[in-house]
């Protein structure tokens, strides 16, 4: 066994027994990590994969919360059954929101989607249409039901989290490898040398943005029943700013980075909460120090290797 695989293999055990040890509040702990490492993975789609500097991910988590608050406390759709049509919702507002600014390149694009994730704050804090509750939000969400059995507890939402991380991490990695993977690493490197070689760059651009919105829509969807009430003060521009924090800290474009860095923001600060009056100096002096001197992140994406087959007869050497 490589030994990749095996230190793969040791994760997956551990965190299998993990909630077996753990009290509810470090069980807790973990839940938050995962439920950041899967938003961060999909913004990681359009930050490290396309290179788009975008800070306004927590309004997309937003709608997908939200769309499942919604409809399932006034029409009484089952919650994992929402988690689909949350995406598909945060997916449209992506489209909707991304088609005019998709040219927009670096500082130009970041400050226009942190003025859409207050904007979405805002009309929720605004009681849109009647539906979002105001500033208190919408109470009474369902648990979700997986075959007849409620997942209530901690310990069961931890399971159904790092199920879904699992697979995000999974279609991710295949995403990452395939052609339109490729291309749009090709868009972050240098878009007009990927647009001369016949790359559709606006188009690229735009599905990455809907996909990593449909991702953090179904994210939502857990996070509105784990906490079973939901308010606009969730989803500030202070949680877009922890996301992208995690991706480049991490490592842009980098799944097992961006792991790493869910659980050095999320984790760490509760590690060292008896330090409460410095630990954040320490951590920021920490994150400064690996900026300058690891401005790729921590574990950066690997180069790629390419293997080229020649025909036999060109391989012969001599004249």
């Amino acid at each position: 066994m490589k030994p990749a695989t095996l230190l793969n293999v040791c994760i997956v055990a551990v965190l299998l027994i993990a909630p077996i040890w753990l009290n509810a509040y470090w069980v807790e702990v973990l839940n938050s990590i995962g439920i950041y490492a899967i938003l961060a993975l999909s913004l990681n789609v359009i930050l490290g994969y396309a290179g788009l500097f975008h800070m306004g991910h927590a309004a997309f988590f937003a709608i997908g919360a939200y769309t499942t608050a919604i409809l399932n406390t006034q029409m009484g759709i089952p919650v994992l059954w929402l988690m689909p049509v949350s995406g598909l919702f945060a997916g449209l507002f992506a489209l909707l929101v991304a088609r005019p600014i998709i040219h927009l390149r670096g500082d130009y694009l970041l400050i226009v989607t942190i003025g859409i994730v207050e904007i979405v704050r805002i009309a929720l804090v605004n009681n849109v249409f009647g539906l979002t509750g105001g500033a208190n939000g919408i109470f009474g969400i369902s648990r979700p039901v997986l075959f007849g059995y409620v997942i209530r507890t901690s310990h069961d939402f931890y399971y159904l989290i790092f199920a879904f991380a699992a697979v995000t991490v999974l279609l991710f990695r295949r995403l990452e490898n395939s052609r339109f993977g490729r291309a749009l690493q090709y868009i972050r490197e240098d878009d007009v040398a990927a647009e001369g070689s016949g790359i559709n760059t606006a188009h690229y651009k735009l599905v990455a943005f809907i996909l990593g919105a449909f991702w953090a829509g179904m994210v939502g969807t857990i996070f509105a029943s784990k906490m079973t009430i939901i308010s606009p003060q969730s989803f500030t521009f202070w949680e877009s700013v922890i996301m992208f924090t995690i991706v480049i800290l991490g490592g842009s474009g980098s799944i097992r980075g961006v792991l790493l860095g869910a659980f050095l923001i999320i984790g760490l600060p509760e590690i060292f909460r008896e330090f409460a009056d410095t630990r954040m100096l320490v951590f920021g002096a920490a994150m400064v120090l690996m900026m300058i001197f690891r401005p790729r992140g921590l574990l950066p994406p690997s180069p790629r290797t390419y293997t080229l087959n020649l025909p036999p007869q060109s391989r012969q050497a001599g004249p």
